[in-house]
């Protein structure tokens, strides 16, 4: 198999996820060593009572069996107690690595949105960004605790167990090598493919449950529910089928274990029968140098492999957990690769002394690039406002005056000259950049919350520092306040996707919104898109006197605009070959 420079990119990526989703050694250390102390206490556990049973039957003073009594209750009680304190601390361990991973991964997601993240669907989108970044907790937990902790007691007690019988010990070590390495063939073989279709169809599966959920209105009108539901029930199908394979790579290495733990028991029993029947047949008197397994030991060391293989047994399934852990890394990776070191200086410092006070934006050969597409949108005019002119671009549908306004806010790589108050766009990172020029698109956001709180989220040092009279101050400015009082003031809710508010009120929400973050330049994507002609006008001439004299907007419209409310105009004309897909 050929592995390209994108397949090493990817698994680069994987890897510095899976190093951020692992916590560091001293958290980890606790639980390692938890599990170790749980595992030497099963063993002992199972050696001790055998030996405490087999003694037993030789009916000796009760006296020479209480250590043993306090033993076995000792063992049976710290394997448990240990037990608790390894899960404790791994899953700590585990969530406190997890509430940093999931951090990462928005930080990386966030630069992408809202045109980077190529062509996702929202229910795979969903499940890469909370079900696989969940699935990251079991390297700490199915992966590295597993294998520290169930190796380091194979390995003590096959020592413990050279001790008495060397030949034993050296049965045991080749039939755990072989068994372990046939069932982790046998999982690789038989499970790599169906997990990583898992990992495919239940993103598929979310995709089409969230059509299903989302859009039942829809499907209901035009009778198109069964459908969908049809879709559902097969890609469901397909899921259960894939997750059955990898369940009989389970099955297998389950198998192959107990065959090798009846081999060991076998081996163990073939080796010191030999050597015990001299000592038991000819009296203590006869004195052979290979006589020294008595019958308690050699009933503990029969019984000590379902000890040994029982803790063997999480090898291959770590694993098959670490497969299913690099998965989810790599479907991560996919969507949010690991941003660029920026160098961009902060506003303030570069850029802003060479922009004149009297600029709002500059625009010089602006062209604009879709990702992995040739540029859709190109401006070969010069643009220049002050501070408190309005820009009013028109244009045909399909022209690019959406990916304009993208190109603006830094969501879309552009070209040219491109200035604003804090100075050289191409100096500025995206966060600065939009601190600068803020988007009010078409279809804003409004979340299933209060009035207040779609309002306070803007407020650039955050929504615990937007204080009521501010808020109501910017509803007056809007047009909204006289509404509000009518309802429940500030606290009024809005609904999920404002389905309590008009499309005009959402509208003047969102405006509300640019305003409050203090942008110098406010940019109003089609903003009489949900309303009629008549109250179009009204409300255009509402929101752009809100702005004030001391900002800018930029008006993108197919509404008619009196002269009156901009200072210049432009229009945008499709290109006669449009490679990359303009929206507008």
């Amino acid at each position: 198999m050929t592995v390209t420079t994108q397949d090493k990119a990817a698994l680069r990526q994987a890897r510095s996820l899976l190093s951020a989703s692992r916590p560091p050694w001293r958290q980890m250390a606790p639980g390692v060593l938890f599990g170790i102390l749980s595992g030497l206490s099963a063993v002992l556990l199972l050696g001790s009572s055998a030996y405490l049973i087999t003694r037993a039957a030789e009916q000796p003073p009760i006296l020479y069996l209480g250590l043993l009594v306090v033993g076995v209750r000792a063992f049976a009680l710290s394997r448990g107690f240990f037990r608790y304190l390894e899960r404790l601390s791994t899953h700590d361990a585990a969530f406190r690595a997890l509430s940093e991973v999931r951090v990462d991964a928005f930080s990386r997601l966030e630069p992408l949105a809202p045109v980077k993240l190529g062509p996702r669907r929202r229910g795979d989108l969903l499940t890469r960004v909370v079900r696989d970044v969940d699935g990251l907790t079991d390297l700490p937990t199915r992966v590295i605790q597993p294998l520290a902790s169930s190796a380091t007691v194979v390995v003590a007690t096959l020592a413990a167990v050279a001790w008495f019988s060397p030949a034993v010990a050296l049965t045991l070590a080749a039939l755990l090598v072989v068994t372990l390495l046939l069932g982790t063939v046998a999982t690789e073989a038989m499970t790599v493919r169906a997990e990583r279709r898992t990992a495919q169809l239940r993103g598929a599966l979310a995709d089409e449950v969230v059509d299903l959920v989302a859009e039942l209105d829809v499907l209901i009108a035009y009778d198109a529910v069964d459908a969908q539901l049809s879709r559902v029930q097969e890609v469901d199908a397909r899921l259960r089928r894939e997750a059955l394979l990898g369940a009989r790579g389970a099955g297998l290495v389950a198998a192959l274990l107990a065959g090798g733990l009846g081999a060991a028991v076998l081996g163990a029993l073939l080796l010191g029968i030999p050597v015990l029947q001299p000592a038991v047949l000819m009296g203590p008197e006869m004195t052979l140098g290979f006589a020294e397994v008595d019958p308690a030991v050699l009933a503990t060391l029969a019984l000590i492999p379902l000890a040994v293989f029982e803790l063997a047994a999480s090898v291959p399934l770590a694993w098959s957990a670490r497969r299913r852990v690099l998965t989810h890394a790599r479907r991560i990776a996919e969507i949010a690769p690991e941003p660029e070191r920026s160098e961009k200086a902060p506003v303030g410092q570069k850029g802003r002394s060479s922009a004149p006070e009297d600029l709002a934006l500059e625009l010089h050969d602006f062209t604009v690039h879709w990702p992995d597409a040739p540029s859709a949108v190109s401006l070969p005019v010069s643009v220049r406002l002050a501070p408190g002119e309005n820009l009013l671009v028109t244009g045909p549908s399909g022209a690019g005056k959406s990916a304009l306004a993208l190109g603006l806010t830094g969501f879309l790589a552009y070209e040219g000259r491109y200035r604003t108050a804090g100075g050289a766009a191409d100096a500025l990172s995206p966060e600065q950049l939009r601190s600068q020029v803020c988007l009010i698109e078409q279809d804003a956001h409004i979340f299933d919350s209060t009035l207040r709180a779609n309002l306070a989220l803007a407020h650039p040092r955050g929504p615990e520092e937007a204080g009521d009279e501010e808020l109501e101050e910017l509803l007056r400015a809007v047009g909204l306040w006289d509404w509000a009082q009518s309802q429940h003031g500030l606290d009024t809710p809005v609904g999920m996707f404002g389905s309590l508010i008009s499309g005009g009120q959402a509208q003047r929400i969102a405006v509300a919104r640019g305003l409050l973050s203090g942008a110098g330049v406010l940019i109003l994507d089609e903003p009489t898109a949900h309303v009629d002609e008549q109250m179009a006008q009204q409300l255009l001439e509402e929101l752009l006197g809100a702005a004030g004299g001391r900002r800018s907007v930029v008006l993108m419209t197919h509404t008619q605009v009196p002269s009156r409310l901009y200072s210049q105009s432009l229009r945008i004309e499709p290109a006669p070959r449009s490679e990359g897909p303009a929206a507008g």
